[in-house]
């Protein structure tokens, strides 16, 4: 099992609007990614100061399933959409569950 975790810290200007779009954006993905195992998202909870604004995690059963999810047009278009343009910073990791 593969699980992929990312946050990303918003720009200034993005609202609790773009947020819950995204958020509902991100919900849509499971039913249309058959490689997605399991997905959870959502924005911090604000509880400790310096923390990223929002994240993703995802299970895969195998890296190329992985990649399939990265790749599908569906995750490409919200990427392109909703985070890309609104992100300053973005981490990401990839690993190995047992």
């Amino acid at each position: 099992m593969i699980r992929h975790v990312v946050m990303f810290k918003w720009a200034n200007d993005v609202d609790a609007a773009h947020v819950a779009a995204i958020t509902a954006e991100f919900a849509t993905l499971p039913p249309a990614i058959e490689q997605i195992r399991s997905y959870s998202y959502g924005p911090d909870l604000g509880a400790v100061a310096g923390n990223f604004d929002y994240v993703v995690i995802g299970e895969f059963d195998s890296i190329d399933d992985f990649f399939a999810y990265r790749d599908h047009p569906a995750h490409q278009a919200l990427v392109n959409a909703f985070i890309a343009p609104y992100v300053t910073e973005r981490r990401a990791v990839q690993f190995a569950v047992s």
